[in-house]
């Protein structure tokens, strides 16, 4: 049985001396009790994972559904539906997800929602904290671009102003850094202990304990999400999408955006990247599956990253 990754001690310490694992998880300065089920119950908005074995990760036959319903999502001749899956296959696009497993997991107290706009205006009024946005000149220096620059200025906040008619959309162009102060603020607010749920918990949370590919089961649906073919181009309200609810009653657990967790990648003795978990709103079918994952660097800040939090028990 597979067991979860050790955990270092502090952020600072993996970012500046790296750590002896490739993964670590970032839980704070002490291990909390597990949270019982009613503990988290008692808080709206969140939903209990019980504590147990689920299957992680993936297998060749996994893989493989994921090149294949990537390229019919985009094509329909049988040749180009070839053509395009033997283009994704030279990319290794899911070549590199964790071999599937059974892993024993702890129970956990996780958020129903993205943090949204509106919840994190609330953070930003209150602390003077920098608001969700990145300069075109950031932009173009952190790479990985997928969009124009132009295609994030509607995402950025006037002062303490979300985007109009956003309120109920998760927010993005927030880094690593800013989520775990959103984090601290809200424990502060609420007199609870917040964090960011790790990658196998996410992967739990969205797939429940049967090894089912997304939220609704293993058969991809092209209405399931807020995907490169199905949804407004962009980021979508909380919830719009009721196939992407997961067997504990999460929303959102595939499509509409990435999300952060907070298990780190050691890159170097000195740079650690943080994975992201689900898929973005722009995204091919394959990317949508629970067991996806990918790294990007912790302070990355884009539209298609967003988060949500765990409750832990005291």
């Amino acid at each position: 049985m597979a067991k979860p990754p050790r955990q270092c001690l502090s952020l600072l310490s993996l970012l500046l001396v790296g750590c002896q694992e490739r993964v670590a998880e970032y839980d704070g300065p002490a291990a909390e009790a597990e949270i019982t089920q009613a503990a988290c119950e008692a808080h709206a908005g969140f939903a209990y994972v019980e504590g147990g074995d689920f299957i992680a990760g993936s297998d060749r036959t996994e893989r493989d559904y994921a090149y294949r319903i990537s390229a019919e999502g985009f094509a329909d001749d049988p040749a180009d539906v070839a053509a395009a899956e033997a283009g994704y296959r030279k990319r290794g696009w899911f070549d590199r997800e964790p071999s599937q497993q059974t892993v024993d997991l702890s129970a956990f107290c996780m958020g129903k929602n993205l943090v949204t706009n509106a919840d994190y205006r609330a953070f930003i009024q209150a602390t003077g904290h920098r608001p969700p946005g990145i300069s075109a000149a950031e932009y173009q220096e952190q790479g990985f671009l997928v969009h124009d620059y132009s295609e994030v200025e509607p995402y950025l906040w006037q002062g303490d102003q979300y985007p109009a008619g956003q309120g109920q959309h998760p927010v993005v162009l927030v880094s690593f850094e800013d989520v775990l102060a959103y984090a601290e603020w809200r424990a502060g607010q609420d007199g609870v202990s917040y964090r960011l749920p790790t990658a196998l918990e996410w992967e739990k949370a969205a797939r429940g304990t049967d090894g089912r590919y997304f939220p609704w089961g293993s058969e991809w649906r092209d209405d399931g999400t807020n995907w490169a073919k199905n949804g407004p181009v962009g980021t979508s309200e909380i919830g719009a999408y009721p196939l992407s609810q997961s067997p504990y009653g999460v929303e959102d657990m595939a499509g509409n955006v990435f999300e952060y967790t907070n298990t780190l990648v050691e890159k170097s003795s000195i740079e650690a990247e943080v994975l992201l978990k689900g898929c973005g709103w722009d995204d091919y079918p394959g990317f949508c599956r629970a067991a996806y994952e990918h790294d990007r660097p912790v302070d990355s800040r884009h539209i298609l990253f967003g988060f949500r939090l765990v409750m832990e028990g005291s």
